[in-house]
């Protein structure tokens, strides 16, 4: 039967998922400001508490959810749904007499036949190729976007079944559909209507499509393609909310007390010949391309019920670049150009529904993982656009930071990998190790490597993530940064964490990455890896001075050369702080993501806790790098806080314009530990994939035994173009009545927190 009419929203109240407070709070540092890290890891932008010379005598304790959660629309239900979404990507569940399935995102790419020649992804994906081929027209309206499964759910209702579709990107829905299979027996192939080009088992088929002014559901049988008589479907639209809902009325299917079996794509339509719109071998304005010669290619971009797509396999870069898996679309890739949906599919229970038992099927097939790698989905607080832009690129400009550049995936809703430890949680809470993926790449980089589960498991068990980052080439600047802490702070609203137990590591840009923020937010980490990477700015590597860095290099590295790398050794080395550079030889770019033996590191990170309050403190301060539109400002570390240069004139050399502090607390009563100076050594890393060992020499600086000094309320200052810093004297155990010794170059205001005192020095 074929529908003519609308489908009325029946209610407007709408129901929006809570976050647990008790979680939250304890998964965050909760403690006297300056808080660590950019306010954007606390959730909404807030406007911190005042902590300057006419705050209250006791500063205040900062609450982890002083902003809220972000919201999108897309998650929102309406009407006669309450269910939350799963937000773990390829998994189901019953929950509140509703079935859903929750897909990844951006990995609507089709079959993998032959690339788009002028596909505008191919510059920027280098090392993460989607599997699929198919691109969008290049007319706005399809966002590169227009055909991303977010969600499919479905309800029984007292006469007829309930279907919601979401989708990431919902511009124009005259220009998408959707197609059901009901019903039917494995192996038993039915061709989906409309010129789909795809077959699976099915008794009957449901099409959603666009008509007229609207959307109409077609229910046809599977075997005959004959309407099925009967009330129509009805549909409707909800472009806000990107969601499309059929109701199938009992009338005509009732599947009450029936375990139906249930496929599902997602495609283009062709509104001139009322059927799919199929890829041809380029994409133009008005048709998609990467069908390559195929003469009758699947229409579906995206399919559901995803439950055992592949992951990466990071060991073998032949198989990973003739049927990569980077964005989960392996699996969808070679059924889509077989046409065969056979696999995909999920068998929903219609009793467990109308009982409205909730069952998240834990680590069972088809079910939510509790453990092990994972992709999820981050609700963002910010969405520049629907869908993508594949023209932006950040690269090189994002390398230095203070660019401001978008990144390409520029929707509210975004991905990231997480591997949850399999051993029990630690008493305090899981470790948090941030893992960022490398140029060219994407989240799913270390999904399945030992470079995630030995991060992950090493020690009492630590949770590693990597964003997305909103694109290949953010550098981790921008909102590309903002990403990383929006995830950190969205998984620390689902699991607990130890706040003190955080590490950062990643590889080439993540390296790079790796540097930049610990030198942006150094108290908030207690060690940091990076591979094949180095410091973009060897100005800012002071702000080290309390985190232990190893470094892996590689001595024949056609991207990350020594001559990028040596001169931050150096810099770490000259400044007498903590490090280690293992030079890797006979050594490539990716000799060490291949070998992926990641033991070594995994036992440098260790259980080493950040260290809130040093005695010692060295910062440097680029307020290029800030963006206090996105909340992400680095402008404190440790018990400083409102550093403000004073000059923002960049230098004649070229740079950015930089300021910095130099604080030595005498209220602790210990000094600076001696550094060992260079010391030299070589070693074998075993146990990789690569059929020989991986030999190395090492260059290296530890401290020696931290000395005792007399205790004072006593404070040394060296400030360079500072204008402006602002002392917790509580945190440095100085007290109000503080001896300062200020050496500076200009003008600077010290304010001492909770005290009503401000110094000025270095003139008026």
């Amino acid at each position: 039967m074929r529908a003519r009419s609308t489908l009325p929203l029946l209610c407007s109240l709408a129901i929006i998922s809570v976050d647990p407070p008790a979680l939250a709070r304890s998964s965050l540092y909760r403690g006297r400001a300056p808080r660590p890290g950019p306010d954007v890891l606390y959730g909404a932008p807030v406007v911190a508490p005042r902590l300057d010379a006419l705050a209250p005598a006791v500063a205040p304790q900062l609450d982890v959810l002083s902003g809220a959660a972000a919201f999108a629309p897309q998650l929102e239900n309406v009407g006669v749904w309450t269910a939350q979404p799963i937000l773990v990507s390829g998994a189901s569940a019953y929950r509140a007499g509703e079935f859903l399935y929750q897909d990844f995102l951006y990995d609507d790419h089709g079959a993998a036949e032959a690339p788009d020649p002028t596909d505008p992804r191919a510059g920027g994906n280098l090392f993460s190729k989607p599997d699929g081929t198919y691109t969008y027209p290049t007319d706005p309206a399809y966002a590169n976007d227009a055909a991303d499964l977010v969600e499919l759910r479905l309800k029984p209702l007292p006469d007829a079944t309930a279907f919601r579709l979401t989708l990431n990107t919902l511009k124009a829905p005259s220009l998408v559909a959707f197609s059901i299979a009901i019903g039917g027996a494995a192996g038993v192939l039915r061709s989906f209507p409309a010129g789909a080009n795809v077959r699976a088992p099915a008794d009957l088929f449901l099409t959603v499509h666009p008509a007229g002014a609207g959307m109409v559901g077609d229910l046809v049988d599977a075997a005959t393609g004959q309407p099925v008589g009967g009330p129509a479907p009805l549909v409707a639209v909800d472009t806000t909310r990107r969601q499309i809902e059929v109701r199938v009325p009992h009338a005509t299917w009732d599947p009450t007390g029936q375990v139906v079996r249930l496929a599902a794509g997602v495609g283009l339509w062709d509104g001139a010949s009322g059927h799919y719109l199929l890829p041809q071998a380029s994409a133009d304005a008005t048709h998609p391309g990467g069908g390559g010669a195929a003469i009758s290619p699947a229409a579906f971009f995206n399919v559901a019920f995803r439950y055992a797509e592949p992951m990466p396999v990071v060991s073998d870069p032949a198989g990973t670049t003739t049927g990569p898996a980077w964005w989960r679309d392996k699996g969808q890739g070679e059924a889509l150009a077989a046409g065969d949906l056979n696999a995909f599919h999920a068998d929903v229970d219609f009793a467990k529904l109308a009982a409205a038992v909730n069952d998240d099927m834990p680590d069972q097939p088809g079910g939510v993982p509790q453990t092990g790698p994972m992709d999820r989905i981050l609700v963002s607080q910010f969405e520049l656009a629907q869908g993508a832009d594949f023209s932006v690129n950040c690269f090189p400009a994002s390398v230095d930071g203070g660019a401001g550049c978008p990144g390409q995936y520029e929707g509210q809703l975004q991905p990231y990998a997480i591997y949850v430890p399999r051993q029990p949680r630690p008493l305090r809470g899981y470790g948090m190790t941030l893992l960022l993926h490398s140029l060219s790449t994407n989240y799913n980089q270390f999904l399945g490597s030992r470079n995630q589960s030995q991060f992950g498991e090493r020690d009492g068990g630590s949770i590693v993530i990597t964003p997305e980052s909103r694109g290949p080439d953010g550098f981790y600047d921008s909102y590309a940064g903002a990403d990383v802490f929006e995830v950190w702070a969205d998984v620390a609203r689902r699991y607990r964490l130890d706040p003190d137990w955080t590490a950062i590591a990643g590889y080439s840009m993540g390296g790079l990455g790796t540097f930049k923020l610990a030198e942006q937010f150094p108290d908030l980490f207690a060690r940091g890896q990076p591979t094949v990477g180095f410091s973009a700015d060897d100005n800012l590597v002071a702000s080290l001075r309390n985190i232990p860095f190893l470094m892996w290099n590689s001595l024949v590295d056609e991207l990350v050369p020594p001559t990028d790398y040596e001169p931050t050794a150096r810099r770490l080395d000259s400044l007498g702080y903590r490090y280690e550079l293992d030079v890797f030889t006979p050594s490539d770019h990716l000799t060490l993501a291949i070998d992926d033996q990641y033991a070594p590191a995994a036992a440098f990170l260790d259980l080493t806790k950040v260290n809130r309050n040093p005695a010692h403190v060295t910062y440097v301060v680029d307020p290029a790098l800030d963006y206090p539109a996105l909340s992400f400002v680095a402008d404190h570390a440790y018990w400083l806080s409102g550093l403000r240069v004073r000059s923002t004139t960049p230098p004649a050399t070229g740079g950015h314009a930089q300021g910095s502090i130099d604080a030595l607390s005498y209220g602790f009563g210990v000094g600076d530990p001696t550094p060992s100076g260079t010391q030299v050594g070589a070693g074998t890393l075993t146990g990789g994939n690569l059929p020989t060992p991986l030999v190395y020499t090492s260059q290296y600086q530890t401290w020696g035994p931290v000395p005792s000094i007399p205790r004072a309320r006593r404070l040394d200052l060296t400030a360079r173009n500072i204008a402006a810093v602002t002392i917790d004297v509580r945190r440095a155990r100085v007290g109000c009545s503080v001896d300062l010794h200020v050496d500076t170059d200009g003008p600077i205001t010290i304010a001492l927190g909770g005290c009503g005192r401000a110094v000025k020095a270095g003139g008026a």
